[in-house]
């Protein structure tokens, strides 16, 4: 819970504040970007909203808080309606889980539904109010992780829902030892005749992305949208293992056809396949002259 006793100073005066544990993911700027923004090192409140809108939004970015940082002067009234809108629509039958986890430094998490059976892409908190609806959405049928740092509460949803997860063999940990599925080798890898899990080593060793339809790459740490930067980029000063397999890895991408890109970290873009692949262009050019 957040603590008004311990609201930012640099929030503008009303009901929403930002308090000092905040831990600066980014969460709550790009999910109500009209009301918050970063001040210094971290997040605060530059506008309170001003319609019922940017309220909503303001309150999902409330609860996807990976440390519960975001607080109201007065109690919401109907914070269980706005429980109950997660996971939020993205496109199709894709949605934002919300709930971050602070143990994935408030990574985003994906929920695919399908009548073969539901995916949840990386791992959010097991917050009772998501696993409801999920209940409610049919369940996870299995749990794809890009990699070893977005894995959060994946053993209780594991627990809870029977789910096989699915991770590669170069990012098991020993919070990971028991997934089900350990991939291996650099082949592309298909769950399904709509579902593509390709290797793109690079920010880790074993990490991989995952293309379904043809029209929605989830990318875990691989592969963002910067808002400063006004382009597609990898995460330099967050590469853990290659960048040189990084480049690689991101050329590799330049044979698919996808319109989304759905990050752990950083902002989500959304062009069609010919946009998409010129601001691929673009960042492989960047990568390269950082090489």
């Amino acid at each position: 819970m957040a603590k008004l006793q311990q609201r930012r100073s640099q929030n503008v005066s009303g009901n929403f504040y930002v308090d000092r544990s905040c831990i600066n993911c980014d969460t709550c700027r790009w999910m109500a970007p009209s009301v918050y923004r970063q001040e210094g090192s971290q997040s605060a409140v530059y506008h309170q909203p001003s319609n019922e809108e940017e309220r909503i939004l303001a309150l999902e970015a409330l609860l996807a808080c990976p440390t519960a940082s975001i607080g109201t002067v007065k109690k919401p009234t109907d914070i269980k309606t706005v429980q109950a809108k997660f996971p939020l629509l993205v496109a199709d039958n894709v949605y934002h889980c919300g709930y971050h986890s602070e143990s994935s430094f408030g990574a985003a998490s994906y929920f695919i539904r399908r009548p073969e059976g539901n995916i949840l892409v990386d791992s959010p908190r097991f917050a009772p109010p998501l696993v409801k609806q999920i209940e409610k959405m049919g369940g996870i049928k299995c749990m794809y992780l890009t990699h070893r740092d977005d894995i959060a509460d994946h053993q209780k949803f594991n627990a809870h829902f029977g789910c096989d997860r699915i991770l590669h063999s170069k990012e098991i940990s020993e919070k990971t030892k028991d997934v089900e599925i350990k991939l291996t080798g650099t082949d592309d890898y298909y769950l399904a005749d709509d579902l593509l899990i390709i290797t793109v080593p690079g920010h880790t060793k074993g990490h991989t992305v995952l293309l379904y339809d043809n029209k929605f790459l989830f990318t875990g740490d691989h592969l963002a949208w910067s808002d400063n930067y006004q382009r597609l980029v990898a995460f330099r000063g967050y590469c853990w293992y290659s960048w040189s397999e990084l480049v690689e890895s991101m050329a590799k991408l330049t044979k698919y056809s996808f319109e989304w890109v759905l990050p752990g970290h950083g902002r989500r873009y959304h062009a069609n396949p010919d946009k998409m692949q010129q601001e691929l262009a673009k960042c492989l050019n960047w990568m390269q002259q950082a090489a």
